[in-house]
């Protein structure tokens, strides 16, 4: 499912327009960025948490050539289901 289908899914389900519907998704898209830059935790329950964690720097490889580089330490997003939407997977 992509941007487009999860908006019409919206829609038909809330019994609104694909423009209200557009602008509910992107509204929880836009909370969801700022809190996690803010360094905190968004819980859904019975969906999962979204929380942002640190990943330290490493040395890589380039694939191509093998010769070794540097990655910089960065904050990366991260996703963990809750129960409800485990137990609906399984």
């Amino acid at each position: 499912m992509n941007k487009t289908e999860l908006i019409e899914h919206i829609a038909t389900k809330s019994d609104i327009s694909k423009a209200a519907a557009t602008r509910a998704l992107a509204s929880i898209i836009e909370a969801v960025k700022k809190t996690l830059k803010k360094g905190d935790t968004v819980t859904l329950v019975g969906f999962g948490t979204f929380s942002v964690t640190k990943r330290a720097a490493r040395v890589g490889r380039n694939p191509r050539t093998g010769t070794a580089l540097k990655i910089k330490a960065a904050k990366v997003p991260r996703f963990k289901p809750g129960k409800g939407l485990k137990d609906a997977l399984n």
